[in-house]
């Protein structure tokens, strides 16, 4: 049978990995998808090392836009990131009639709607499984193997530097600082590692199962995003006292009057499975109404775990190259004019519980002070840590776990406890979730 032919666009690690599996489990791969599966042509700014892997084996350019353009090709695979040339050589390769598969998170996060519906318009399929937790099936996990369920929320692992980080900064008790500079020089972190640590490549992949999940168009600006930079050793430690860890969070969950969309370290119970992922390693925890919590576990980068997705994504476009495009999977798991239109909830909106951490002077009536302030916004509390003041010091850190809250009453509660003369300097607060059901 004819092979279909694929146009890869970028084959440094991902696109190598992509080439590698594709060769080594060519036959098995063959036997899945009911044809051939062959990279024909490649782009890559390396010319060099693109004839090197492909060893003469594929067209190989310096110019994505022939790939594109090239007449014999079937499926575009786009592993070049970013946001400006990749939309532009995706939205090409749709008006070329082909189909497309990606790995680019915060292309779909941001331009998804319309690439979607580029793609819906001109009846090719736009794959995406490696987007999100690498070599993890999540993707296809919320559109097709939970489709019976109304699916309620989900809370996710979703970036390993962030996760190696949390998990150095515990088992060790370094500062972030320390632990960021070790992870660099490991290769769990890049030189710059903005979009990791401060929790955007999170939030991408967050606002891609929120749409997935729940039926609703992108969107990522309306995300709330807060990374773990600012994390201070001394709360992992108290949180670990109190039976909790801190993990760095990408939350959807569904609520009566809209959609809550936030990333940002999080206390999770520690006999919580999830509260367990140690590393560089990924997992998404998802509740469905008919099947409870499921839990999505491994791999979430890396050459070969995430060429896996985007094998499994050029295996089904394969199968389904000459199927009617409305009989396809829908790209956001709904049929496109079934869409919701539930909004993304402001954080004041949210609810939760939180962890709070405040220096206070240690004399009698302070803790009242705060226990009435927290009553005044019926905000209760959970449970109470309050430390010995080191020798010779006056302050002493209290630690106060709420029951679930508002977060517009939690922030009017902070600026007052702050305001009080007994305490010293901002109040740490870090959210919450039992993720329990």
């Amino acid at each position: 049978m004819k092979p279909i032919n694929v146009g890869l666009l970028g084959i440094g690690t991902v696109g190598g990995g992509t080439w590698t599996v594709l060769k080594r489990n060519e036959e098995e791969i063959t036997r899945r998808a009911g044809r051939p599966i062959r990279i024909s042509h490649v782009a890559d700014r390396n010319l060099e090392l693109a004839r090197s892997v492909t060893g003469g084996n594929a067209k190989v350019t310096d110019d994505a836009y022939a790939v594109v353009a090239d007449p014999e090709v079937d499926i575009v695979v786009e592993l070049i990131g970013g946001y400006t040339v990749a939309k532009d050589l995706v939205l090409k390769a749709i008006e070329n009639g082909k189909h497309v598969v990606t790995a680019n998170k915060a292309l779909l996060a941001v331009h998804g709607n319309e690439i979607f519906a580029a793609a819906q318009k001109k009846g090719v399929m736009v794959a995406f499984e490696a987007a999100v937790a690498g070599g993890i099936p999540i993707i296809k996990a919320l559109r097709e193997g939970l489709s019976a369920n109304r699916i309620q929320w989900l809370a996710g692992i979703i970036n390993g530097t962030t996760n190696f980080i949390l998990s150095e900064m515990r088992d060790k008790g370094l500062a972030f600082a320390d632990v960021l500079a070790e992870a660099q020089r490991l290769g769990y972190a890049e030189a710059d590692p903005t979009f990791d640590i401060e929790g955007v490549d999170a939030a991408h992949k967050a606002t891609i199962m929120s749409a997935i999940a729940f039926g609703i168009p992108m969107q990522f600006d309306k995300a709330h995003i807060e990374g773990i930079s600012k994390l201070d050793a001394a709360d992992i430690k108290y949180a670990e006292e109190l039976g909790y860890r801190i993990k760095l969070l990408g939350i959807a969950k569904r609520r009566a009057n809209g959609v809550e969309l936030r990333v940002h370290p999080t206390l999770i119970p520690s006999k919580r499975l999830i509260a367990n992922v140690e590393g560089a390693m990924n997992a998404v925890l998802v509740w469905g109404d008919a099947v409870g919590a499921t839990l999505y576990y491994g791999k979430g980068a890396g050459a070969e775990p995430t060429a896996s997705a985007v094998i499994a994504d050029l295996v089904d476009v394969t199968r389904l190259h000459t199927a009617d495009p409305l009989n396809r999977v829908p790209h956001l798991a709904f049929q496109p004019d079934q869409m919701s239109d539930l909004a993304i909830l402001p954080m004041a909106e949210v609810e939760t519980a939180y962890y709070l951490r405040l220096t206070a002077a240690d004399k009698p009536g302070v803790l009242a002070d705060i226990t009435r302030i927290l009553a005044d916004r019926a905000i209760s509390i959970d449970a109470m840590l309050q430390k010995e003041p080191a020798e010779g010091q006056s302050q002493t850190d209290v630690v106060i776990l709420t029951h679930v809250a508002k977060e517009k009453d939690v922030d009017a509660a902070i600026a007052r406890i702050e305001s009080l003369d007994s305490i010293s300097g901002k109040v740490t607060r870090i959210r919450m979730e039992e993720l329990n059901g």
